[in-house]
């Protein structure tokens, strides 16, 4: 147990130096924000890319941005929730004054604030503030980790809608879905309930495309070494019926798995670009103009929490089923290097 004012806080000073210490509480709640008694937070990839490269300014910062806690006050404004309400936290905070905002494409905000690139804004920790128009309340059925992980599975939501999955297709979408990952399990399994009929999952690790399958994967693809993009797009059209996806969602960002994507989509389909790599790329567009294959970005979300939401809530996705490790605040460096090891499909830190 932890003394009522002790804020501990997973803290990344510089790269591979993360520590759990007492950081101040935070300062009194604004009129627009609630204070939270933080309950369950995920690790994501960015966290992990954070802590192998370092901090992106001087400061320390306290990682965390897959969060769900218990409200402890309200500032005179907030109106929809009270304290004891547990909610999900959306940390992308955008200037809600550009054109991006005014159109509903805050996720596109030049001046948007990413918690987890702030110096005091990530949660990780004991206690955190937030502004409470983007705390999503959880009904009782759905619990602070599931809570946690409306943040992926809004991205999910999000590149799904992107992607089109029913897009032209009267029997729905033939999907390919490169990297078993997170994020790639998540968007299969928004898909599914989406429309989508068949659905391929790619991936290095054998043991990710064991549990894709399990959650509704019609069929996998392990990629090993030596296997040339031609030779896993035949199998692509195999896996699918003799036929290629007509829409494939790339979730990994690796240069052999985007070029993987464009080789097996059919002409006039659709390839979304999901997962975040290097930042160049070397990719066969000629084939992909000549062929009419669209290709397009997804950057994280916006006005997805509330449908992500629905998802869990109603059962239709189950994202309980990745979690593979849990540990507890005071774990976070075994909980990192843990998730960083490959041995983990998804970890979550329990912050109470």
């Amino acid at each position: 147990m932890t003394s009522k004012n002790e804020n501990l806080a997973a803290v990344l000073f510089k790269a591979n130096d993360l520590r759990v210490v007492n950081k101040p509480m935070p300062p009194p709640t604004r009129d627009d924000d609630v204070l939270l008694r933080m309950g369950r937070v995920g690790i994501c990839g960015t966290d992990l890319s954070y802590l192998s490269k370092g901090k992106m300014g001087t400061e320390p910062i306290v990682l965390g941005h897959e969060a769900a806690g218990t409200v402890l006050q309200c500032g005179a404004n907030v109106k929809h929730l009270k304290p004891g309400d547990r909610v999900a936290v959306e940390p992308n905070l955008p200037c809600h004054r550009c054109e991006y905002c005014m159109t509903g494409r805050y996720n596109l905000c030049q001046l948007i604030t990413k918690v987890f690139m702030s110096p005091d804004k990530g949660n990780l920790c004991h206690y955190y503030r937030h502004p409470a128009a983007f705390c999503h309340k959880l009904p009782e059925n759905v619990s602070l980790e599931e809570g946690a992980f409306l943040e992926p599975l809004s991205c999910a939501v999000h590149a799904v809608r992107r992607a089109g999955v029913t897009l032209g297709v009267t029997l729905g979408t033939r999907l390919l879905i490169c990297g078993a990952g997170p994020i790639g399990v998540l968007s299969m399994m928004v898909a599914r309930s989406m429309g989508a009929t068949r659905i391929c999952i790619t991936d290095l690790n054998k043991d990710r495309l064991s549990l894709a399958k399990q959650l509704g994967a019609d069929s996998v693809i392990h990629v090993t070494p030596g296997r040339t993009e031609k030779d896993l797009a035949m199998e692509v059209r195999e896996k699918l019926g003799g036929r290629q996806p007509n829409v494939t969602m790339d979730c990994s960002g690796a240069e052999a798995s985007i070029r993987l994507a464009i080789e097996a989509t059919e002409s006039g389909g659709r390839v979304a670009l999901v997962g975040l790599g290097p930042r160049e790329v070397k990719v066969p567009l000629v084939d992909s103009a000549i062929r009419e294959v669209d290709i397009f970005g997804v950057f994280c979300y916006a006005n997805d929490f509330k449908d992500a939401l629905e998802l869990v809530a109603s059962g239709r996705v189950n994202v309980k089923a990745l979690i593979t490790h849990r540990f507890p605040l005071v774990e976070a460096n075994k909980a990192f290097e843990t998730a960083r090891s490959g041995a983990a499909m998804k970890v979550v830190i329990a912050c109470d």
